[in-house]
């Protein structure tokens, strides 16, 4: 683990984070319509995705993720004390991505979330949006900046929690009283489904993408 690769980790969280909360931030100050405020936010989010996956993943994989760090600690790629580094990074990025979008619109750098995001149908979906994220990775191979970009921007709008599917993003969150918000109360539900649709994804994903034997 380089620290090139840890910067690269914590740099494309933190746009990541920028992307979602200042779409977000930016959306709610220019319409009242709450389904147009989320089309842009899913759009941007979609597109930033798209460009930080494409520029980063030569050099550090392109996670920004924790629940893909683990994963990756799963299958060998990464040793116990590089992917807990990586997840430093990714949630460090993370939480600076969000004060450096409050100062961009002048809001109080660091901020309560006050959205109610709980309930079993909310962690249900972050369940259902982190297993596909990850099964998209696996399946993606090379082409993964786009499968995950449209596989997100989909997922804001087929999920009742409109996708945060990454620990460390949630927990950014947490710290924007914003469109983009969530409570820090409701923080770890989001996070603990999280992990265990990552685990279903990393189990069934070897399996259902193992290469087909040639038929004679």
């Amino acid at each position: 683990m380089t620290a090139r690769q840890l910067v690269a980790e914590a740099l494309g969280t933190a746009l990541l984070v920028a992307v979602v909360v200042g779409s977000g931030i930016m959306a709610s100050r220019l319409t009242e319509d709450t389904a147009l405020a989320l089309l842009a936010n899913a759009l941007a989010t979609g597109a930033g995705l798209y460009v930080l996956i494409t520029v980063f993943a030569p050099v550090s994989g392109a996670e920004f993720n924790p629940a893909v760090t683990l994963l990756g600690l799963m299958q060998g790629r990464h040793r116990p004390f590089a992917a807990l580094l990586r997840i430093i990074a990714q949630v460090g990025g993370g939480a600076a991505g969000t004060i450096l979008t409050h100062a961009m619109f002048g809001l109080a750098l660091v901020q309560a979330g006050a959205t109610v995001r709980s309930g079993g149908p909310q962690w249900l979906a972050e369940g259902v949006a982190t297993f596909g994220l990850v099964l998209a990775s696996l399946g993606a191979g090379t082409r993964a900046a786009p499968v995950v970009a449209c596989y997100i921007t989909a997922a804001y709008w087929f999920t009742a929690s409109t996708s945060f599917a990454n620990p460390a993003v949630t927990i950014a969150r947490a710290l924007t009283d914003s469109f983009a918000g969530i409570r820090a109360v409701d923080a770890p539900g989001f996070i603990l489904a999280q992990l265990v649709g990552a685990g279903g994804a990393a189990l069934l994903g070897p399996w259902l993408f193992r290469p087909v034997p040639a038929t004679k």
